[in-house]
């Protein structure tokens, strides 16, 4: 109990120390687990601690991640995907195993030993990579859902090249491999498809596929039904992880990826009216094993090795990582990735993954790659996911910058006399756009997600044109200077500030309607100048809390001046708060801003009650 007490503190304590650094300097998460497994490494040799042993354990965040993310897909949505899955993730695959294969055969390796280094280094690491665009909120970019497409397919090309690989086996390693064979025991665990035949095999796995599909479809929603009529919180979330690890342990067993099984599970559970239930309780458990498997990349790195092969290994790694960018660049230019998009795809793919660490163990195990090589391949994998976040920050602070302002693509031709621009033609610009047109407005619409664009052609609506709605000159050239309203509807709060204040400047009698995220944004803009602002969720929360008023008895009419007595009322209380908001300022640091609040907790929100108890009270 102990020496487990110890081992969990140390990862624990080097997490909570050195993430909120990093994010804090701008490095990611991700970095900073990587650091603090570096930081941490020295004591676990010394307490004689099974790195790789913990790292297996730890990739299972790797399966609770990708069961997360397909809650977010329904079918319909991943049919969709078809097309990008086999041209961009099989384009990938084939094009870094050939160059790879290539390279490693010229440096003098037999042909089967290439082609083993390049289908284990065409894989890129789907914990990195997912994590990261997660938390820079670029997951649902052109650049992000073709990673994600390209990460999807090469889970999917673990299961044929763990079978591939055996064939590969050179006749000397072998001979190694059972000559060590004979001093241990080295079974693989228990497995449905030991012993069968090609096409049993092949039964058993569609038997199993079609298992998951059936209790995703059929038998999950009585028994969360039942579990959630309990009301005990724990025994929800015992049968989410109850869920995932049945789901991953059959994968295994019938010879399949765990994620790409728990993946196909969530996309089937995606229109489950327990999604949410089951987002909630599984987040935490990935959060903490990704956090742990980054921690252990970053502590098996071997240091000793690394020096004495120093330029070897750095060679090796920054070469893997040009010939997959090169790889990378070339598909996002035949399958139209533009701007800034076709960066993030080619840099956020450029590292080796961490089923490279699978694939190497088990090309050991059976004779395919001699363990020395093995071993330096296992620092290039790990360093070249070290450097992944680097090459994020590269693309945050040098590539995206660069396309705020210019774009491959040229921008669509708009015409210049519209008297209203929507920026962003998303779930909000879009409703807008439609209730101007139902009224004969004709609005100038600018988007900027060329998949967006293309999808809403494939519907038929094609009044909507291609662009960064922040640049001047695109604003320009859609007739800003004569427009009467400017309607800004992106999502981004750092871009929709710097609109306002451009268009604020610039054009003092053009009527501007900003959409806030938040409360705290609503302030922000109304110190740039704008006076017309939206809260997004602020008009959906009043229907709900007047429909709340409803379904407890209280009649329509009375819980509509009830609902307006509380608009009218924080209405006030904002303009008051305004007052002493200070945009330089953090909120909670400004003490004028932080003592309004507190005042208007004290004295406004019991008025506010009186007046509405009244309301209710006169309308019984």
């Amino acid at each position: 109990m102990t020496d487990f007490l110890l081992l969990a503190f140390t990862f624990l304590f080097a997490g909570v120390i050195a993430v909120p650094i990093a994010t804090r300097l701008g490095l990611g998460s991700v970095l900073g687990y990587l650091l603090a497994g570096i930081a941490i490494a020295p004591i676990l040799n010394f307490l004689h601690v099974d790195v790789i042993a913990i790292q297996h354990f730890a990739e299972f965040g790797v399966v609770m991640m990708l069961f997360l993310i397909g809650l977010e897909l329904e079918p319909k949505l991943l049919w969709g995907m078809r097309h990008r899955l086999m041209g961009l993730g099989g384009g990938q695959i084939i094009g870094t195993t050939v160059i790879i294969a290539i390279a490693a055969f010229l440096l003098g390796q037999p042909w089967q030993i290439s082609l083993a280094i390049g289908l284990i280094l065409a894989l890129s690491s789907t914990a990195i990579v997912l994590q990261t665009l997660n938390e820079k909120g670029l997951m649902k970019s052109d650049g992000g859902q073709s990673t994600f497409s390209v990460l999807l397919t090469q889970d999917i090309a673990v299961i044929p090249m763990l079978a591939l690989m055996p064939l590969l086996a050179m006749p000397e390693l072998m001979d190694a491999v059972h000559h060590g064979a004979e001093e241990g025991d080295h079974g693989s665990g228990i497995s449905l498809v030991s012993g069968l035949n090609g096409w049993q095999t092949t039964l058993v796995t569609i038997g199993a596929v079609g298992f998951v599909v059936l209790c995703g479809n059929y038998l999950t929603r009585p028994l969360f039904r039942i579990i959630a009529s309990t009301g005990l919180r724990e025994l929800f979330t015992s049968a989410a992880l109850m869920l995932v690890i049945g789901i991953a342990l059959l994968m295994i067993l019938v010879g399949l990826s765990p994620a790409l099984g728990t993946f196909l599970a969530g996309v089937v559970l995606a229109n489950s009216e327990y999604r949410h239930e089951l987002e909630a309780d599984i987040e935490p458990f990935k959060g903490l094993l990704l956090g742990l498997f980054f921690m252990t990349v970053g502590a098996g790195i071997n240091f000793a090795l690394l020096s004495d092969n120093l330029t070897n290994i750095l060679l090796l790694t920054f070469g893997l990582i040009a010939a997959k960018f090169l790889v990378l660049l070339s598909l996002a230019y035949i399958f139209k990735i533009r701007g800034g998009h076709k960066w993030l795809f080619a840099l956020g793919l450029a590292q080796a993954g961490e089923f490279g660490f699978v694939l190497l163990a088990f090309t050991t195990a059976n004779g395919i790659l001699p363990p020395d090589l093995a071993d330096r391949l296992l620092l290039v994998v790990a360093l070249s996911m070290l450097l992944t976040p680097l090459l994020f920050i590269l693309y945050d602070k040098v590539i995206a910058p660069r396309f705020s302002q210019t774009q491959e693509r040229e921008m669509d031709d708009m015409p210049p006399d519209s008297h209203i621009i929507i920026a962003g033609r998303g779930r909000v610009g879009g409703i807008v756009d439609r209730m101007l047109r139902a009224a004969g407005h004709e609005a100038t619409v600018i988007d900027y997600s060329s998949r967006q664009l293309d999808m809403l052609k494939r519907y038929g609506i094609v009044h909507a044109y291609y662009g960064d709605a922040t640049r001047p000159d695109l604003l320009h050239s859609a007739g800003i200077a004569k427009a009467r309203l400017l309607i800004v509807a992106i999502d981004n709060k750092h871009e929709i500030d710097e609109l306002v204040k451009y268009a604020l400047k610039n054009y003092p009698n053009l009527h501007i309607i900003a959409r806030a995220v938040d409360r705290n944004h609503v302030f922000d803009l109304w110190a740039h100048g704008c006076r017309d602002i939206i809260r997004e969720s602020y008009d959906s929360s009043l229907r709900i809390g007047r429909s709340a008023y409803e379904a407890l008895g209280v009649s329509y009419e009375t819980a509509e001046r009830m609902k307006d007595e509380f608009n009218e009322s924080d209405g006030k209380s904002m303009l008051e708060v305004a007052s002493a908001y200070n945009v330089n300022i953090p909120a909670h640091e400004n003490d004028a801003y932080v003592k309004k609040v507190r005042e208007m907790v004290a004295d406004w929100e019991p008025q506010l009650r009186q007046r509405v108890m009244e309301i209710m009270k006169s309308g019984d």
